[in-house]
């Protein structure tokens, strides 16, 4: 399913603090450089790729990578793409994408306690 843009929104902020972690290098996109984003995105589940100088231009690089991994392209800035991929299972990142636009449960009003008489 693909992101909402509330959801590739909250996935920037969340991903701006992240260095790259994959280096695409002037071979382009080589069955290396998917194995390499494969891992990272199962360890990690939301990575920073860099897309150096190739035979393919950038945004031809992140959307290959993408189609490729089965992820999601949350950003392309420059020559640094950010990807996501939610995990199956354990994923951090299950209750962080409803974040702030989603609505909370309203919590119940505590009882009042009598005072202690002493």
């Amino acid at each position: 399913m693909p992101l909402t843009g509330k959801e590739r929104r909250h996935l920037r902020a969340l991903g701006h603090h992240l260095e790259p972690v994959v280096l695409v290098g002037q071979s382009g996109v080589t069955e290396g450089v998917i194995a390499a984003v494969e891992q990272a995105l199962n360890d990690h589940e939301l990575i920073k790729v860099k897309i150096n100088e190739g035979p393919e231009g950038r945004h031809e690089v992140a959307d290959r990578i993408a189609a490729d991994t089965g992820s999601d392209l949350a950003q392309l800035l420059g020559r640094t793409a950010l990807f996501f991929k939610r995990r199956k299972l354990k994923s951090r990142f299950e209750d962080i994408l409803k974040g702030p636009h989603e609505p909370k449960a309203v919590a119940k009003p505590a009882e009042e306690k009598k005072p202690r008489r002493r």
